[in-house]
């Protein structure tokens, strides 16, 4: 039972620009939770985070500017949203005075059966709001993935699905955006700071009492931790609330990390760079600008940018799925997993880090701190993910190459693979055999004969084992082939 000293069960959201109230019980996702205020502009479709139908607004602190995340709404607890504000496709205009965005899809026919379009308008008005879009305008719309001549993003559309394939009238509505204007009020974003939070509801179907944290302090969450290691430990809710929407997953403590700011810096030195386990994957995408071009390259290929704006590294391996997008990247970037308790900070390689199937060496009253990645980085890298879709879709494989040549021999070879083990692996016996070859195509066929080898693939919906086995084998030509056809292009 909770305590009489308990904060009462009662949590408080600006929406739309109006306090509201919440009360219900801590699973409660925000899109149940707006729908039941009335705002049934807000959609279930997949429950899992790949519609976009439940999309919504998010008022967020990032670095020195603050800007509207547009989020899903279907995996956030209502209980996360405590003291911040958020706006549905209704906050955002009316029939008589229509926002910009809704103007445009509109006019250029971009609502069908209707049911995804206000997710559409709230991805697309995040893009429209999107500080830097100014700064990237240019004078021709270049190639289908890269924007428009208003410096729009379509990537900013990746996780909305339109089911009545309507694509092009709303990327047209997108590319005719013009910049927010002056007196548009929506261009001041609070800039909030999720308030603490310690709310107690009914949680299980026995009925008993379930608690909901977000601390202020590293310090305050390692002691949950300590006292109460069955916590449940959540950052963006990416993975968690899937598992409580399909599932039907309940825990008795949830313990919010997601804002600690503890866990949200990035810091670089001579040694390494070390990432915030609890920034979001856009945030570090900003954040780096750049600095580590295989994370250039995962970005796009994780997920869709509803989910980047939730998701966090910590939470990617944390989960401990053979299948995450982050892992092959950053074991072929050497990197170290920063784990903190009561007792203190270590540091595991992360080769070493995962043990079995969703398993690790950290302990349950560990978290995941930070990602350490150490510096020089390699000069040659790829990525490559093999999954049934282009974008937004689990991969049946993953690579993730790291090289140095030096002389025209190989003399740094690094090689994370995802989808072909009970975990995440470093092809150790490839990189071996490469290290000290001719960088040439030929080397990369015999390589390439062994790391097919490596892994124990099997036969699944996604894939079959022999073809993995495949994708492998061919992964340093594919890698060599890209790389010539650069330095081609650059001399």
């Amino acid at each position: 039972m909770a305590p009489e000293s308990a904060t009462p069960p009662r949590c408080t959201v600006t929406v739309n620009h109006k306090a509201q109230q919440f009360a219900g019980p801590p699973h409660t996702n925000a899109l149940d939770f707006l729908r039941g205020l009335g705002l049934t502009s807000c959609k279930e479709g997949c429950a899992e985070g790949e519609c976009g139908a439940c999309a919504i607004l998010l008022a967020r602190t990032d670095g020195e500017r603050s800007r509207w995340s547009a989020v899903n709404a279907c995996l956030i607890p209502a209980a996360a949203l405590e003291g911040q504000h958020v706006l549905t496709a209704e906050g955002l205009g009316t029939v008589s005075e229509p926002h910009p965005v809704q103007h445009q899809l509109a006019e250029h026919g971009g609502s069908q059966c209707g049911y995804c379009t206000p997710g559409f308008v709230c991805a697309m008005a995040a893009e429209f709001y999107r500080p830097e879009r100014a700064e990237q305008q240019v004078a021709e719309a270049p190639g289908p993935h890269t924007g428009g001549p208003n410096g729009f993003d379509l990537h900013a559309l990746s996780g909305n699905l339109c089911r009545c394939t309507g694509y092009r009238p709303i990327k047209d509505a997108a590319f005719e955006l013009g910049m927010p204007e002056p007196e548009d009020h929506l261009t001041q974003v609070p800039a909030t700071r999720p308030a603490p939070t310690d709310y107690w509801g009914a949680d299980t179907p026995a009925g008993a009492v379930g608690r909901f944290r977000r601390p202020e302090t590293l310090s305050q969450a390692l002691q949950i931790l300590s006292e109460e290691p069955d916590t449940k430990v959540i950052a963006g809710a990416t993975d968690w609330g899937i598992e409580v929407n399909l599932k039907s997953a309940r825990a008795n403590s949830v313990l919010a990390i997601d804002r600690l700011a503890q866990l949200r810096r990035v810091v670089q030195n001579e040694n390494y760079l070390e990432l915030g386990a609890a920034c979001t994957l856009s945030e570090l995408e900003r954040a780096l600008a750049g600095r580590v071009p295989l994370l250039d390259l995962l970005w796009p290929n994780f997920a869709s940018r509803l989910i980047r704006n939730s998701a966090t590294l910590g939470g990617n391996l944390g989960t401990g799925s053979p299948i995450g997008d982050s892992p092959p990247v950053l074991l072929a970037l050497d990197a170290q997993v920063v784990l903190v308790s009561v007792s203190g900070e270590r540091v595991v390689p992360l080769e070493n880090y995962f043990t079995g199937y969703r398993q690790s060496v950290r302990q349950p009253d560990e978290l995941i701190s930070a990602i350490r990645i150490p510096m020089p980085l390699a000069a040659r890298v790829s990525f490559q993910k093999i999954a049934k879709r282009r974008f937004d879709d689990i991969s049946s494989v993953a690579v993730a190459l790291a090289f140095d040549v030096q002389a025209g021999r190989i003399t740094r070879a690094r090689i994370g693979v995802g989808g072909v083990a009970a975990t995440p692996v470093r092809a150790t016996a490839t990189e071996q055999l490469l290290l000290g070859l001719e960088w040439n195509e030929q080397s990369m066929q015999q390589a390439g004969a062994l790391l097919s080898t490596e892994g124990t693939p099997l036969d699944d919906h996604r894939a079959s084992a022999a073809y993995r086995r495949a994708m492998l084998g061919s992964a340093l030509e594919r890698f060599f082939a890209e790389q010539e056809t650069e330095r081609r292009a650059g001399s």
